[in-house]
């Protein structure tokens, strides 16, 4: 879901039960890098064939797009959806780029250079965040869901609960899973069975966009190689490069 339009109930705090206590961490502010004050961020990653640039979906309708861009801003490529569509979470695999819509049931599959639609499938319920394993791709759809996909065919394998509901933009790195909590400024660290092992309090990074109550925190990067993420929002004018570190 990418509005707050559509929440009907205010976001309360939530009191997560697992084996061991998750870890309390908040971001560390490494670098300031220039965002899109207009794009309605829905889900970034880091480019594979070269670090520097960066893949964005945005949604919202008539306005929904994927796109490559430098990390200092310049766009050096785009593809829209159609004007009926509102864009979600995107993730590479291999040598393509899979992208949700949100109450479409509709994801494609595009080149990873050019965005050209390779293939598309359809799943049920909506679309929100996505990211990607080698073996594996992860789905939410603002549910605690997690949807397991096959990467070639996008066919539902299974679903693992987290107990944690309003997953939105997802990252997958080694075996853990980030996810934005929608309206929140709370990152969740899963393992692949779905248990909480980090907490990350982003509420010290600051909210430049204009004031609206759609523009909340949605966009996690892991830089590869580095501990360093890139975090950033719907019509954010900044990206983040942050650690994420233990509270003190």
């Amino acid at each position: 879901m990418r509005s707050a339009f559509v929440a009907a109930l205010a976001v309360l705090p939530l009191v997560v039960s697992c084996s061991s206590e998750p870890k309390q961490l908040t971001v560390e502010i490494v670098a300031t890098h220039p965002g899109d004050p207009t794009a309605f961020t829905q889900g970034l990653e880091v480019s594979r064939s070269n670090p520097q640039e960066l893949l964005v979906g945005t949604g919202w309708y008539g306005e929904s797009r994927i796109l490559r861009r430098t990390v200092d801003g310049r766009e050096l490529a785009s593809q829209p959806l159609l004007p009926q569509e509102f864009g979600e979470g995107i993730t590479q695999h291999g040598d393509e780029v899979w992208q949700l819509t949100w109450q479409n049931g509709t994801a494609y599959r595009r080149h990873s250079h050019t965005f050209e639609v390779t293939d598309q499938a359809t799943f049920d319920g909506e679309g929100w965040g996505l990211c990607s394993f080698d073996d594996a791709l992860i789905m939410s759809d603002g549910t605690s869901s997690l949807r397991v996909l096959a990467p070639e065919t996008f066919a539902e394998k299974e679903r693992v609960d987290t107990g944690v509901d309003k997953l939105n933009e997802l990252e997958c790195v080694g075996d853990a899973i980030y996810a934005n909590r929608f309206l929140t400024t709370d990152i969740y660290k899963f393992d692949r069975k779905g248990h909480v092992t980090a907490i990350i309090d982003a509420s010290g990074l600051p909210n430049n966009a204009a004031p609206d109550s759609n523009n909340v925190l949605n966009g996690i990067a892991h830089i590869p190689g580095t501990d360093r993420f890139y975090l950033t929002g719907k019509r954010w004018p900044d990206i983040y490069e942050v650690r994420f570190v233990e509270k003190n």
